[in-house]
């Protein structure tokens, strides 16, 4: 499919994206190509496949909670840039 400087320069602005003139012709060039293969993707035949959200089975990924040895307090405040009574001390993001 053949892009023109028109449909790319349509592309960047619903995009919010700025192309300088010197690599409109190279972006032209890429969404053209891409197009086209997308265009050959049609001709396969795809009766009989199911719609997947993944290409792969999924199985539970997520592991099993254990309770483990926390890091020590000391550890985890040494690098931090503040702290008091033994907590990080941040700047207030809430008014009263």
């Amino acid at each position: 499919m053949k892009v023109s400087k028109e449909d790319m320069e349509n592309v960047a602005q619903l995009s919010r994206l700025t192309i300088a003139d010197d690599e409109a012709g190279m972006y032209t060039e890429q969404l053209s190509h891409f197009l086209d293969y997308v265009e050959n993707l049609k001709s396969v035949d795809t009766d009989g496949v199911e719609p997947t959200t993944y290409a792969l089975p999924i199985e539970n990924v997520f592991r099993d909670d254990e309770v483990k040895a926390s890091l020590p307090r000391k550890a985890a405040l040494q690098n931090a840039p503040e702290e008091e009574d033994g907590y990080f001390k941040v700047p207030r993001v809430l008014e009263e």
